[in-house]
């Protein structure tokens, strides 16, 4: 049996995509994800690459190459918060650019929250945003803990 071209076609239905709704820093929350934001990098520090173990002789696959992974601070008018850049990223995060982060997500790191782009989101450099970041205001820094809240 023979498919023609497009499903959505096909079915007479079309995808329509929605519009990115841009948040400001100051509304992420632990644990949530597909955030659309734009900041700017602040700073940002190489983190010592992790040395990972040898692949095996008989892998047919390129050897694992060291990942590059560097910690920004970036944030916009509301706040800021610690970015993990890793591998092609690093080179996008400059001190000074200003990026639009597309489904990102939060990662707790030691019980601090951290901002990453995955496989599924895309980092893109834009012009110069006019804010000021308001740099007192430091997501990261703020501990959190889970409690488990058993059955009584």
């Amino acid at each position: 049996m023979a498919t023609t071209g497009n499903a959505a076609v096909a079915t007479g239905t079309s995808t329509v995509k929605r519009k990115p709704v841009f948040v400001k820093v100051e509304q992420l929350k632990p644990g949530t994800t597909g955030h659309t934001l734009t900041v700017k990098v602040i700073d940002a520090s190489t983190v010592v690459p992790v040395t990972r173990k040898p692949r095996t002789a008989n892998s047919l696959s390129r050897p694992s190459q060291p990942s590059r992974i560097v910690e920004c601070l970036i944030g916009d008018e509301t706040g800021c918060i610690l970015f993990t850049a890793r591998n092609d990223q690093v080179d996008l995060m400059k001190p000074g650019a200003t990026v639009i982060l597309r489904n990102s997500r939060i990662d707790m790191f030691k019980g601090t929250m951290r901002l990453g782009v995955d496989k599924w989101g895309r980092i893109e450099v834009t012009e110069p945003a006019s804010f000021t970041v308001k740099e007192d205001n430091n997501l990261s820094l703020v501990e959190y803990e889970l409690i488990n809240v058993g059955d009584q």
